[in-house]
């Protein structure tokens, strides 16, 4: 698969709605996780993001003009030890909670599907960057309506051992603006992961739609030593 500029994959498209990169940092010290949201209405716009212990939530940025809480409010970054899990909704807590009881990230997202936001039926994207004895592992999942029919659920997993130095693995909700948003489609794009954790959201940041974006987290994780550094940058301040 062709690993594809990070900035020029980003700028080209104007509604990826909530993505989740993972991969390894350029100098291979690092397990690196990106997490983005997107919004089209006021609802969708008026979020941030907030450091909530060793992962963030999302949280209304004007708590007066929050209509509906289902499916923008959430953690979408919670901590195991060893294991980080990055979700674009609130199967975080259920991924969490089934890697706590010892199932698989698969085995623990087989009660969740889509979200249910007809006629959309947004995928619900989640990953596990599993950091552990100087190891690094990354699942990918996907769980997306059976093109757009309610009724089927097509579930996808990705699995990466020991991941190559400077490269992402990037799965979006959207591959791009329209009604009904059109759903996320094929494998995981292959992207390239440049710079430090501020040279990185920088690059993720400045190339999402201007119109568009709402918040972005990033984290850089030390492979060797399991001690992280984050960065949170949300447009409403």
């Amino acid at each position: 698969m062709e690993k594809k500029d990070l900035a020029k994959t980003l700028s080209q498209n104007e509604y990826p709605g909530r993505g989740i990169i993972a991969g390894k940092s350029e100098d291979g010290k690092y397990a690196v996780a990106a997490y983005w949201i997107m919004g089209r209405s006021v609802n969708s716009r008026n979020r941030v993001f907030v450091e909530d212990g060793e992962g963030i939530k999302t949280q209304a940025f004007d708590p007066s003009k929050l209509t509906d809480p289902s499916l923008i409010i959430y953690s979408p970054v919670r901590v195991l030890p060893g294991i980080t899990v990055v979700t674009n909704g609130d199967q975080t807590d259920t991924a969490w909670e089934g890697l706590k009881k010892g199932l698989t990230f698969e085995q623990s997202l087989r009660s969740r599907k889509f979200e249910p936001d007809s006629p959309n039926f947004t995928p619900r994207i989640s990953a596990a960057l599993h950091v552990e004895n100087s190891n690094y592992d990354i699942t990918l999942s996907i769980l997306k309506s059976d093109d757009g029919d309610e009724n089927g659920t097509n579930r996808y997993t990705f699995a990466y051992e020991n991941p190559a130095a400077g490269t992402g693995r990037y799965i979006h909700t959207y591959m791009g603006n329209g009604n009904p948003l059109p759903s996320f489609e094929g494998e995981p794009e292959k992207v390239e992961l440049k710079g430090n954790i501020d040279e990185l959201t920088d690059r993720i940041w400045n190339n999402l739609n201007e119109d568009n974006k709402v918040s972005l987290f990033v984290r850089f994780i030390d492979i060797a030593s399991g001690k992280a550094e984050s960065r949170i940058v949300n447009k409403n301040k």
